[in-house]
């Protein structure tokens, strides 16, 4: 689904700055007269010396939240591939060195713009519920985000393979070289892999095998020790030596038994902890489930914001609507005008992103979930009508009270239809959302990826793909399960407007919504500037347009929009989380909000100055964020040696 948006009568600000420095009238509203006044200058994606045209030519670059994942992507782009192979190396790479994240275990969405065709798309590997899910699989059951019946039918295999066979420079088994490497000859643990917080928490111990792997003895390993994990290493060989259809399938007379080690490992039941717990529940995932899986192949949500387009990942997630949904509603207020105290941090700024995301979170938890199952009306939530319908309750300087109810943008979706009195139901009860991983590349032939990947909450389930032997041993394929599912509703709900079942209830083969935002912002031209994305559940969306505000409105560079203290919302509750320092958090409070102090994000970036053509990354100091930015001297991590050598 494709959202354009025509602009209505408020122009955007670098329209207008246009149309000023030509001495034309433009008829521009008060509240965003300032605005109008101070734009019209690229985006600031920092300073880097000139190269010689040679080289220039020869660019590319990767930003990731590890170390060890952006060696892997910049060494495929260095034998020759491109920004899609190296998004693919980078992603088995972390499924090895950050595992708590991400992994073949899971899925996400990998959007591309695509050089050659001027293509912008989205590989959706998102995982699907199994056949004999229903929508009261998780109510009296305790902690279903550590239960078996939590994991969804794993896409990320599927996504890469489609996305290599497409569009990759690279047959898939050279791209998994790194990834194989790392897990066989092992890596030197990171402070965050090695972080009791982390290493040992209750859903790293969630079962017996991934507490001796992940927190030996009770105690998380130390830094600098060396990692590895040969049961990965031999399940990614297996992937590398026969394809996709390995994983998939099970197929014994060939070794392929990950398959066997998915459906029987999504069977575990966690045992009740304390007095009161339920007894566990597994998953119902079969072999038919496995091998019908498909990546689907979507179009981007898109908007016009101070004139760049934004485009942004469309359902089943609901990270693109609901980000664009609060830029249409701020654009009418002179944000990065400290003068009218619409500055970074001020007081207007923060109470203004708060109650945007406060009504898009309420219109997000009626109206998005799997458009193949539900008719998510995407357009007339972006309707420039109905955003200003919704937005026209934001006031600065004033907390939106009582708490925003869903709005009904089908009348602006489809024509004949007329508004109704919504039902009053209670609101739909989501799961927890707590890790994640993102990561951008782009090429010399400027090809741009922007992949968020994911198996959940950390460690998803806590339990590796295996299967007991007729020994009793274990057999490890030494990847986690995701526990996606929880991303459903945990109970049935009602549609206040449709009155039918929620549009995010569990059905059979259907997507859980996300909050996954991977972004690009282009110029209007349709010239890409830049890709990124977060971690962080619920509170991507936050991330992502903290960042977007921070490049467009606040003048900031790229890194430097990312190391700003970030505000998030997750909900139409009156509680901010914001980070330590962040400049609002007394007024925020002085105005009735509940401010939470918390960690937000971990923002990844990769941008083109189009003046130049020179290159350039941004990455999140919150976890171990690495740009590698090619041609290159010596290697960030020289022990690793040659990653793709056999």
């Amino acid at each position: 689904m494709v959202v354009r948006k025509v602009r209505s009568p408020a122009l955007s600000r670098l329209r207008r700055a246009l149309l000023l420095a030509c001495g034309g009238a433009v008829a521009v509203p008060a509240a965003s007269a300032a605005a109008a006044a101070q734009v019209g200058v690229e985006l600031k994606l920092g300073t880097l010396p000139a190269l010689p045209p040679g080289l220039l030519r020869q660019q590319a670059v990767v930003a990731v939240s590890n170390p060890y994942g952006a060696e892997a992507g910049a060494q495929v782009l260095e034998k020759g591939g491109n920004a899609i192979d190296a998004a693919v190396a980078v992603a088995y790479a972390l499924n090895v060195v950050e595992p708590q994240s991400a992994g073949i275990g899971g899925g996400g969405f990998m959007m591309i713009h695509h050089a050659a065709s001027g293509k912008t798309f989205y590989i959706d590997s998102r995982e699907k519920a199994p056949a004999g899910a229903t929508p009261a699989m998780f109510t009296k059951l305790s902690n279903p985000s550590l239960q078996g019946v939590a994991v969804g039918v794993p896409g990320m295999v599927r996504g890469t393979a489609l996305a290599l066979e497409r569009w990759g420079n690279l047959p898939l088994h050279q791209v998994l070289k790194p990834a194989i490497k790392l897990a066989d000859k092992g890596f030197n643990a990171t402070p965050r892999y090695a972080d009791p917080s982390v290493a040992c928490n209750a859903r790293a111990q969630n079962s017996p095998e991934a507490a001796a792997f992940f927190c030996p003895g009770g105690k998380p390993p130390a830094v600098g020790q060396l990692i590895t994990n040969k049961p990965l290493a031999g399940t990614l060989r297996l992937i590398a030596a026969h394809g996709p259809d390995c994983f998939y399938l099970y197929l014994p007379a060939k070794g392929c038994d990950i398959a066997r080690g998915i459906v029987e490992g999504q069977k575990f039941k966690r045992a009740p902890q304390l007095p009161g717990e339920t007894e566990g529940r597994g998953g119902s995932m079969t072999y038919a489930d496995l091998a019908g899986y498909r990546a689907a192949l979507r179009a981007p949500v898109e908007a016009r914001y101070r004139g760049y387009t934004v485009k942004a990942m469309s359902p089943p997630s609901s990270g693109g609507l609901t980000l664009l949904q609060v830029l249409e509603m701020l654009e009418r207020f002179p944000l990065g005008d400290p003068a009218q105290g619409y500055g970074w941090g001020g007081v207007k700024t923060a109470n203004l992103m708060a109650d945007a995301l406060r009504v898009a979170f309420a219109d997000r938890a009626v109206w998005m979930g799997d458009a193949d199952f539900v008719s998510v009306p995407g357009r007339g939530l972006l309707a420039p009508q109905y955003t200003a319908l919704r937005g026209a309750a934001l006031l600065p300087g004033v907390r939106l009270a009582p708490n925003p109810e869903s709005g009904d943008p089908r009348p602006y979706q489809w024509s004949g239809i007329k508004p109704v009195r919504p039902l009053a139901v209670a609101a739909p009860i989501d799961g927890p959302g707590e890790t994640t991983t993102h990561f951008a590349v782009a090429d010399r032939w400027g090809n741009f990826v922007s992949y968020t990947n994911t198996i959940e909450s950390s460690h998803g389930i806590g339990v590796f793909a295996g299967y007991r032997k007729p020994d009793g041993s274990f057999r490890n394929h030494g990847f986690l399960l995701n526990n996606e599912l929880t991303d459903f509703n945990l109970a049935p709900t009602t549609n206040p407007w449709t009155q039918g079942a929620g549009y995010n209830d569990v059905e059979p083969g259907k997507r859980p919504r996300s909050s996954m935002t991977p972004t690009m912002i282009f110029r209007a031209d349709g010239t890409p500037l830049l890709a990124f994305g977060s971690p962080g559940g619920s509170t991507i969306i936050s991330s992502v347009l903290n960042v977007t505000l921070n490049l467009i409105d606040h003048g900031m560079t790229l890194q430097q929009a990312i190391d700003a203290r970030r505000l998030a919302v997750t909900g139409v509750g009156p509680t901010v989380q914001l980070e330590a320092g962040h400049p609002a958090a007394a007024g925020l409070a002085a105005l009735g909000y509940t401010v939470n102090p918390a960690d937000i994000g971990s923002v990844q970036a990769v941008g083109i100055d189009p003046r130049t053509g020179r290159y350039y990354g941004g990455a999140d100091k919150r976890r171990e964020g690495t740009v590698i930015v090619l041609p290159r001297g010596k290697p960030l991590l020289p022990a690793l040696g040659d990653l793709l050598a056999p």
